[in-house]
């Protein structure tokens, strides 16, 4: 039989495992993988643009630079350096130049072991203390007491009968009034038709801790003093700690000056003045009732989302020869910083004359310091007032039920009850604790 010529014959037989050739990179192939008579396909050649001539091609790091451009870096890192050399040396200046005084404690009081009567005298009172304020003050337990060692100064309703009916309170008579004007001590009823006269319509409690004979109290010159207390809430009581001189040095008030270290208002944070949301801060000084400059050194410091009724908060002051301050909780959270370095009566600007063509006096000439009339020892006091006729509560603001300049003031403020009773949720200024320092580098007349 012929032998079969068939070319299929030749051929080798495919490997059903291996990738077909024309899906396999060239570089996978042997040199002579692709037989006889077949060349490996050409190597790959990178893009080149024939639209850009070799000698476009852009080389700056061959080109010359000017030796001006140097300082556009040079320069800024100079200034930059130069910068943090004068804020550091400004830093340690400031640090340099603070006044670093000594302070020797006088009063650490917390109250645990109950009210000490040789530090704290409570005054008894019915004739508004010059503010026209609203309250009886006293010293029967009901206003001011000690409980779970804090200290509780809360106003009450007066009694009344005393109020509806022909009463006289006298406390001159009661041997308990610490004033000795006739009327800060007598308060009357008198229900005559067209008569305005009633006693105060509330009653409170107010501490003070002026040194008097026989008791020891405490007074500083210059120092510190931390209370830490919740403010009340309740409409139209105005609670406040603050710090009145020992004498009358340079004459009546506010000629010998008045420290507030915070003042605030009962109302809620609705009241159109700020209610216990807001904290105030002031100092009084001038020659008379009528040039009182307490406006030049006056600052509100409002709560943080909160308002100084919800906590216990300590109020502070710092004051010495040649500052006072006040804060609230860290002395890096000031309300009132004030400097002495000028002369108040110049920083006053007071003028010449009063309404009444008197000329007015500098009562504090006599000094030779510039901080006068707070260069003198003053003491601490703590109280609740309700109401008044000063101008701390503003006529026709937020529902006010009295207005200031009317006789029947305090008999209004009183049929207004019913609106503002129920708002005393919390009418008591209650305080942890009462800390004084008085300053003692050695100059300080201790």
């Amino acid at each position: 039989m012929a032998q079969s010529t068939d070319a299929s014959q030749n051929v080798t037989p495919h490997d059903p495992f291996q990738s077909p050739e024309f899906s396999r990179a060239p570089s996978s192939f042997s040199h002579n993988s692709y037989g006889v008579g077949r060349s490996a396909p050409p190597a790959p050649r990178y893009f080149h643009s024939r639209r850009v001539r070799k000698e476009d091609v852009e080389k700056p790091w061959l080109e010359k630079k000017d030796p001006k451009e140097k300082w556009v870096t040079i320069l800024p890192c100079i200034g930059l350096g130069l910068g943090i050399a004068l804020s550091g040396f400004l830093v340690w200046d400031g640090i340099r130049s603070v006044v670093k005084n000594n302070y020797c404690p006088v009063l650490d009081d917390n109250f645990s072991g109950g009210l000490n009567r040789d530090v704290w005298m409570e005054e008894v009172q019915v004739g508004g203390f010059g503010n026209g304020e609203f309250e009886q003050t006293t010293n029967t337990g009901e206003n001011v007491y000690v409980e779970n060692g804090h200290l509780f100064i809360k106003p009450t309703l007066q009694d009344p009968a005393l109020m509806e009916t022909n009463n006289v309170i006298n406390l001159l008579d009661q041997g308990i009034c610490t004033s000795t004007n006739y009327y800060d001590c007598v308060a009357a009823t008198n229900t005559t038709a067209g008569n305005s006269s009633v006693v105060p319509p509330t009653k409170s409690g107010r501490l003070i801790t002026k040194p008097t004979n026989g008791r020891k109290g405490v007074s500083i010159k210059y120092g510190r003093v931390e209370v830490t207390a919740k403010l009340p809430k309740g409409d139209w009581l105005w609670p406040a700690i603050w710090m009145m001189p020992v004498d009358d040095t340079y004459g009546p008030w506010p000629a010998s000056g008045e420290i507030d270290i915070v003042e605030a208002r009962g109302n809620n944070y609705t009241y159109e003045q700020g209610g216990n949301n807001i904290a105030s801060s002031a100092l009084h000084w001038g020659p008379d009732v009528a040039n009182d400059a307490w406006w030049r050194t006056n600052v509100k410091r409002p709560a943080l989302h909160t308002t100084y009724s919800a906590g216990f908060n300590t109020f502070g002051l710092e004051w010495s020869e040649k500052y006072l301050f006040t804060y609230v909780n860290s002395r890096l959270l000031q309300v009132l910083y004030t400097n002495f370095d000028d002369y108040l009566f110049d920083r006053g600007g007071f003028p010449n004359a009063n309404s009444n063509g008197t000329f007015l006096q500098n009562p504090w000439a006599k000094s030779p310091n510039k901080n006068a009339p707070f260069d003198q020892r003053f003491f601490l006091i703590l109280n609740v007032a309700v109401g008044g006729t000063n101008g701390w509560f503003q006529d026709s603001k937020s529902g006010k039920p009295w207005l200031d300049g009317s006789p029947n003031a305090k008999k209004d403020f009183w049929n207004a009850r019913d609106t503002w009773l129920p708002t005393w949720t919390q009418p008591a200024m209650e305080i942890s604790s009462v800390k004084i320092w008085q300053q003692c580098n050695g100059n300080e007349d201790l």
